[in-house]
């Protein structure tokens, strides 16, 4: 009997396999772990120039307050904020709950939802709130 040819893997998008909300958010969970990964070394370039001096301090400073330095704070802010509640989603499966495909999809678009309504807050409370930027 001939054995049918079927896909290798469930990643060969197209017509074999279609992504679905729980794939998206677990590809999307390892991409913000590896964007806070490169961010923390930026933050720790900051913490090098605050430490190296004044002028270099304000030079690094001045990157991070022109518009692709807010850009790419923005999206480190995101993928914190993303990965911090797909994170806490995790550590509730890890107690065995919300399993079920309807609470995994409910789940999935509440750290979705929430990701971006806590981001826009924390960015309109840090742009009004009359700090040191």
């Amino acid at each position: 009997m001939a054995t049918p040819k079927r896909p290798l893997s469930p990643f060969m998008l197209g017509s074999y396999y279609r992504i679905q909300l729980t794939s998206f958010g677990s590809l999307l969970h390892r991409a913000t772990g590896v964007a806070l990964a490169i961010g923390s070394l930026v933050f720790a370039g900051w913490l090098v120039a605050a430490a190296s001096g004044e002028a270099a301090f304000a030079a690094y400073s001045a990157a991070l307050a022109s518009l692709p330095g807010k850009v790419a704070l923005f999206g480190f802010s995101a993928c914190l904020v993303y990965h911090l509640l797909n994170g806490i989603r995790h550590l509730v499966w890890d107690a065995g709950h919300g399993y079920e495909i309807p609470k995994a999809y409910a789940s999935g678009y509440a750290v979705i939802t929430l990701a971006i309504i806590f981001t826009a807050v924390l960015w309109y409370v840090g742009l009004t709130a009359g700090g040191a930027a």
